[in-house]
């Protein structure tokens, strides 16, 4: 199945970012070299993105130190 990328415009693109930057945070997370591909491969496994993957574990941490 050969399917063509859909093109987004530059219009779309700056709704996307615009809606993104006032309704998310951003936090920048830095991991030692070879566990982004480790962290990939977990998130697939589990059938997430990796950014859900990153804030479901994130979560579960703090919810079981009761925060």
């Amino acid at each position: 199945m050969n399917e063509e990328k859909k093109k987004v415009s530059k219009a779309q693109q700056r709704a996307v970012n615009k809606y993104v930057k006032s309704n998310y945070d951003r936090i920048g997370v830095t991991f030692p070299k070879g566990e982004r591909k480790i962290i990939q491969n977990a998130a697939a496994a589990a059938g997430v993105s990796v950014n859900n993957y990153i804030v479901e574990s994130v979560r579960r941490r703090m919810k079981s130190e009761g925060k």
